[in-house]
């Protein structure tokens, strides 16, 4: 018998992910690809990995979807929702992972893992603020990169309290901050425990339990995981990969499909 191979694509509302596994262990290629549902993003990201990984469409064993415009992917043999994804590429890359963190474009989501499933999740998918959304309105408002954020907020000697958990507020908090001369680099570590106290938040109404694992766009900046560190009193892991659980699910279970 061949290798079996699965591709699974996760379309966010900002960014879209692909990536493909051989035999439901390796992964042959991968896919980040700047635009989200409603776009090209998916489509994009889907021909990147076919061509990294040298195959055709045709020699794919089992395509899944996820993710908030799962709908959009017309060639899919099934869609299943991101939580689940989630929480399976999660164990994948974490096995004794019990606490999943996922900041995304436009929503935040806290899972509770137990033995690579998910038994519980709060999410916030109503507001902007705490999203990676909110951190890209903040990095406008003062100027900088989105990338500079995480070191920018390492430069900082107080902190800045940002109250307001309405972006809107939030904007206008920090546009008072600058006229009053604040450094932008205290500025920025304010919002970054800002956006941390939004997801204790939701992260307590499940229970927050060893090992905590943050995943999504967010979790590369790595002030926003300091912030969180502190306030929830436990290590967070995390890693270049975990941007990729949703596909990596995804993919994950059409090889469970495959295999049945």
């Amino acid at each position: 018998m061949g290798a079996i191979y699965t591709l699974g694509i996760d379309v966010g509302s900002t960014a879209s992910k692909c990536v493909m596994l051989k035999d439901g262990k390796e992964i042959v290629a991968k896919s980040l690809v700047d635009f989200g549902a409603g776009t090209s993003g998916p489509k994009r990201a889907i021909d990147e990995v076919i061509e990294k990984s040298g195959l055709s469409k045709d020699e794919l064993d089992y395509v899944l979807a996820t993710g908030y415009g799962r709908n959009s992917i017309d060639f899919i043999d099934k869609q299943m929702s991101e939580l689940s994804c989630h929480a399976k590429g999660a164990s994948f890359i974490f096995p004794d992972v019990q606490t999943v963190i996922d900041i995304g474009g436009q929503d935040v989501k806290v899972l509770r893992i137990e033995n690579g499933a998910m038994t519980n999740f709060q999410m916030n998918d109503k507001c902007a603020a705490g999203t990676g959304r909110f951190l890209d309105v903040m990095a406008k408002v003062l100027e900088v990169k989105v990338s500079d954020l995480a070191y920018l907020s390492s430069l900082s000697t107080q902190r800045i309290a940002i109250s307001s958990t309405c972006t809107v507020f939030a904007e206008s908090e920090v546009i008072s901050q600058l006229a009053k001369g604040t450094d932008k680099c205290d500025i920025i570590n304010g919002i970054h425990y800002s956006v941390a106290n939004r997801v204790v938040g939701l992260a307590n109404r499940v229970g927050v339990r060893d090992k905590v694992v943050m995943t999504g766009g967010v979790a590369q900046n790595g002030g926003v995981v300091k912030a969180l560190e502190e306030q929830l009193g436990r290590t967070i892991y995390t890693s270049p990969i975990t941007q990729y659980v949703g596909a990596l699910g995804a993919a994950l279970f059409g090889y469970e499909k495959c295999s049945k």
